[in-house]
């Protein structure tokens, strides 16, 4: 398998603190990969590792490849990236900064600049100094410097920093475009759970340093997938009548259970006519969805 990202046993320490500890990632080609985490759980520092802006205190990193190194050793010219708080020439207008940054890749064709100034809609103040951005449209000049390249990797931390809803929507259609159709892959951070869980192929949850759990398609769709929660006095036997009716335990615990099966969650009132028959009533009959975000806050609250 041909990986984009590779670490292995990263570790970076910042005195006596550990703010990355025995990271290994493996991002396929190709792929959306959300990277999540509290404040201070090391995504922007694992992200600045990967493009070489720190060295890592252990383990190593390949990026294409191609390991990262000292002295600026990296694919540089196929990587896009976003990390923090996007940097410009505050007396420069937007197509300035992203005329310099085309000088900067040694891109030949000007037309570039005009091209990624309509893409990413920012040619209504394309003569502004950057310098008068808001923080949306500071963020969105950040964006259009790390495509200008038709990069074949784009790391970003927080890309919708600063967007207001619609810009967030327009920058989540154009990275899976960018996906999907050019094969481009993008390492994301983000504290927008929603915006994570519409958009990523993979997930990796990091906390305290460590990548604690990974969700690939499959279990992300589990997680998206609704269920009848089912509360009573006597789940044994709730449990049993369920079963005899032909419904499939998805879970069972406590005084709960969850069932999946498509005519359950379609029609609870026969699961409580069932129940209601074997003499097990319902004390609690719901349909429900854990999604990203109640997932992640389970995952970080331990």
């Amino acid at each position: 398998m041909e990986f984009a990202i590779e670490t292995n046993g990263l570790t970076k320490r910042f005195g006596n603190v550990i703010a990355v500890d025995s990271v290994d990632l493996r991002v396929k080609r190709g792929e959306i990969y959300g990277f999540l985490g509290l404040n201070g759980a090391g995504k922007t520092t694992t992200i600045r590792a990967l493009l070489g802006m720190i060295r890592p205190s252990e383990g190593n990193v390949q990026v294409l490849e191609q390991v990262v190194g000292p002295n600026g050793r990296g694919p540089w010219a196929k990587v896009g990236h976003l990390v923090e708080n996007p940097s410009a020439y505050p007396e420069l207008s937007v197509r300035e900064n992203l005329d310099i940054a085309r000088r900067l890749h040694r891109i030949e064709n000007q037309s570039v600049v005009n091209e990624i100034i309509e893409r990413l809609g920012i040619a209504s103040y394309a003569d502004r100094k950057a310098g008068t951005l808001s923080t949306g449209n500071l963020q969105r000049l950040g964006l259009a410097r790390a495509l200008l390249h038709d990069p074949e990797l784009l790391l970003l931390d927080e890309p919708a920093n600063g967007l207001d809803p619609a810009g967030v929507v327009e920058i989540r259609e154009l990275l899976r475009d960018l996906s999907q159709k050019q094969g481009v892959t993008v390492f994301m951070s983000s504290h927008i759970l929603t915006e994570v869980d519409r958009l990523a192929t993979r997930i990796g949850i990091i906390h305290k340093g460590k990548l604690i759990e990974e969700l690939d398609a499959d279990k992300l769709e589990r997680l998206r997938a609704k269920y009848l929660l089912i509360k009573a006095h006597n789940v044994n036997a709730a449990r049993n009548a369920l079963k005899s009716a032909g419904y499939t335990i998805l879970s069972s615990h406590d005084n709960e259970i969850r069932l999946n099966d498509l005519r359950a969650v379609a029609a609870p009132d026969e699961v409580a006519q069932v129940l209601v028959r074997a003499g097990v009533p319902p004390t609690h009959l719901a349909v429900e969805q854990e999604n990203l975000e109640d997932h992640f806050l389970r995952l970080t609250s331990q």
